[in-house]
């Protein structure tokens, strides 16, 4: 096996229009979308959106699309142009020198020219069984509010935000323009967000704080019907009706394979980037999508990002001669 010009790690909007780019560029990328797994929680090649049932914000589908629709299409574009996809995880990476050496899950290595890494970043949820289960099947369970809250069938409805953070805040925060009730479900006595992003959702009106509270089981069967609480002092229980839940408890960057590879990570474990381009601190190493983005977080600012990095690595590559 030769080396290859370009080795995309990771799949989704980012992976897929990366692949797309490059293989347009005569690169022949080799895609390693990586393997499904379902514990501790779902992680599926296609990445966050083969979670999400509808997607209605992206632009080119007027009705709407499903996550994994969506991302069949992607990867049925890149494989027009040529790019070759396996289904294997990198479970350590080799910058040290040129070609770089990516060890697989099947035990092979695979050498490159340069690297896109692509792997994204994946919710941090409850960890309870109805909670995953609604949430891969469309059943009223989201990690993104931006994403799903304005979907009809949440729209005048009660729903739950947990979470008690910055990114707890502005969920709920965005969610109380469709909601009827915003109930935001906090396990301490009080929020870790900034005063003035508490502000703005407790501002709102349509905003209810449950404090010393945690979710220990998801009500409902096809559709989310409630939330069954517990008092994290008392241990008193209670049922709350809600017509979707927002987990909001953070992310988690798939960069546990860059250990000891030299690529600089920021302290929540991103890929850090330089200015306005997709390098790493390591040349020839790009990045992309949500495995560089704590901020956004959104497909189409991941396929922005994918296109950036196959065209710096077009460009990197050229200059190498």
């Amino acid at each position: 096996m030769g080396v290859e010009q370009v080795v995309i790690i990771g799949s989704g909007p980012a992976g897929w229009t990366a692949a797309i780019y490059a293989a347009r560029a005569d690169l022949q990328p080799l895609c390693l979308v990586g393997v499904p797994r379902s514990n501790p929680a779902p992680v599926l090649p296609g990445g966050q959106l083969m979670l999400t049932t509808e997607v209605e914000n992206y632009p080119g589908f007027p009705e709407g699309v499903t996550g994994p629709e969506m991302m069949q299409a992607f990867q049925k574009q890149a494989e027009r142009f040529g790019t070759r996809v396996r289904g294997v995880d990198v479970v350590s990476c080799d910058f040290s020198q040129r070609p770089f050496k990516l060890t697989c899950s099947d035990g092979e290595t695979v050498e490159a020219a340069s690297v896109i890494i692509a792997t994204g970043a994946t919710a941090n949820w409850l960890g309870l069984e109805n909670e995953l289960r609604l949430a891969t099947s469309g059943g009223g369970v989201s990690a993104c509010a931006v994403c799903d809250g304005a979907l009809p069938m949440f729209r005048d409805q009660p729903l739950a935000v947990v979470g008690g953070g910055d990114s707890a805040m502005e969920e709920a925060s965005y969610l109380t323009k469709f909601a009827s009730t915003v109930h935001i479900i906090h396990r301490r006595d009080a929020f870790r967000a900034s005063q003035v992003m508490q502000a703005r959702v407790l501002d709102a009106g349509n905003a209810t704080v449950h404090w010393n509270s945690q979710v220990v089981d998801v009500l409902g069967d096809e559709r989310i019907t409630g939330v069954a609480l517990e008092d994290t002092v008392t241990g008193e229980q209670s049922t709350l009706d809600v017509a979707g839940m927002f987990v909001a408890i953070g992310h988690t960057p798939a960069t546990a394979f860059l250990d000891g590879s030299g690529v600089a990570l920021d302290e929540a474990g991103y890929v850090v980037l330089e200015g306005q381009s997709s390098n790493t601190n390591i040349e020839g190493v790009f990045a992309a999508g949500d495995v560089a983005d704590a901020t956004y977080r959104q497909a189409i600012t991941a396929a922005g990002m994918g296109c950036r990095a196959a065209l710096d690595a077009e460009r990197w590559l050229a200059e190498q001669g």
